[in-house]
């Protein structure tokens, strides 16, 4: 058995789920997602609450299949409750980084700026070094991030570059700290 697939999920006031043509479609304060239902995979309404089923629950790919709806609904019904956030900061000296209508401008040390087009369904904001990035789906959010993040990862050496708030970077030693050491 799954035991996050077996867990009934509680719908929240003000968000209503709606299960269609295999399609789950979850709307709220916060817009509205709708996922696409894999065909071993049935879901129920009742009582504000969402069951998950499989077809089989004894093979192993529809037990995965089970817990992953399961927290797929779940994450559906958290983004357009409260919603999802990432935070990146940009380190280095001259790096820059400004909004640009439905663009984001980064300085990041090549000889031309690089434009990022900010998906629909994602905000972006910029406050001194740090970007952050909202939005109702977690897929979407997490997506944009990374995207971002890869414009410019974070060097081992003297850490510039775009990273994740909190990230830790493995660091490691220049020439001449090997040099001194031999």
């Amino acid at each position: 058995m799954s035991r996050i697939g077996k867990k009934p999920i509680v719908i929240p006031s003000g968000v209503t789920v709606a299960v269609a043509d295999g399609v789950v479609r979850v709307t709220g304060p916060k817009g509205t997602l709708e996922e696409r239902l894999h065909p071993h995979v049935t879901v129920q309404i009742a009582d504000n609450t969402i069951t998950v089923s499989v077809s089989d629950a004894e093979e192993k790919g529809d037990r995965s299949l089970w817990g992953l709806f399961g927290s797929l609904i779940r994450n559906m019904i958290t983004g357009v409750t409260q919603g999802y956030e990432k935070k990146l900061e940009m380190q280095g000296v001259g790096y820059k980084m400004a909004l640009q209508g439905q663009n984001l401008r980064l300085d990041v040390g090549f000889s031309h700026p690089v434009f990022f087009a900010i998906p629909a369904g994602v905000a972006v904001s910029v406050d001194k070094n740090i970007i952050t990035v909202q939005g109702a789906s977690k897929q979407q959010v997490g997506e944009t991030a990374a995207q971002i993040r890869h414009i410019k990862k974070p060097e081992p050496y003297k850490g510039k570059g775009i990273r994740y708030v909190n990230e830790v970077v493995r660091r490691k030693a220049g020439k001449s700290a090997t040099k001194a050491a031999a």
